[in-house]
């Protein structure tokens, strides 16, 4: 199996939002690879955060991904709204999508990349008769709906799961929550291709370019 090149994430969950801009510009100086954009509900998750005007407003602060991960119940309603703020891939929940196959469908209509979420009591076997309408699987390895969580230990064997799924398929395979440079290794062995990381970025003492060289240490 070709390994996939690791990309960092860092999720603007944890950042100024009162300067959500400027914080997205330096991120991406710092060698972002992607910017990952965590929409909250406060149904499907208890908190809310931002929604597509927000992304719209900032998406000239970067020229990187803009990866939209929607914790929200009712996805189908708002994916159009999404993928005109500027969105390059749109993440749904397993978990909120009955009709998971039409929700990717409609994704990928509508020009961006399609992803699926699963919480960490969700099985991946879920995904398996969509995997070729698939762009990526996120493997929560937290509970949505809070930053700063600890990483659960136990999700690695579910990343290791959703990499022998996906095989040699084009199919990124991101993990969310907790991680850090020291949990990061374990994410990385276990199959992920792409981190998402918020606190570990953000509140990094020795600023944004260290954090980010921290993790992308971690698969060397």
């Amino acid at each position: 199996m070709t390994p996939k090149p690791l990309q960092i994430s860092p999720s603007v969950l944890a950042s100024d939002f009162a300067q959500l801009g400027a914080e997205i510009t330096a991120i991406t100086t710092a060698g972002a690879d992607w910017i990952h954009l965590d929409v909250m509900d406060g149904q499907f998750v208890p908190n809310l955060s931002f929604g597509a005007p927000i992304i719209k407003a900032v998406r000239n602060a970067s020229e990187r991904y803009f990866d939209a991960h929607l914790m929200i119940e009712t996805p189908d309603q708002l994916l159009a709204d999404f993928a005109d703020a500027g969105a390059n891939g749109i993440t749904v929940h397993l978990e909120a999508c009955p009709h998971l196959d039409r929700t990717l469908s409609q994704i990928r209509s509508l020009g961006c990349k399609a992803g699926v979420a699963v919480n960490p009591h969700t099985p991946v076997d879920g995904l398996v008769h969509v995997l070729d309408r698939l762009d990526l699987i996120l493997i929560m390895t937290v509970n949505p709906g809070f930053g700063g969580q600890s990483f659960i230990p136990t999700m690695c064997h579910k990343i290791a799961q959703a990499a022998e799924m996906i095989g040699e398929r084009d199919i990124i395979l991101q993990v969310d929550g907790g991680i850090t440079a020291a949990t990061a290794p374990a994410v990385i062995a276990a199959g992920a291709t792409n981190l998402v990381a918020g606190s570990a970025v953000f509140g990094h003492q020795a600023g944004y370019a260290a954090a980010i060289s921290e993790l992308r240490a971690a698969a060397i």
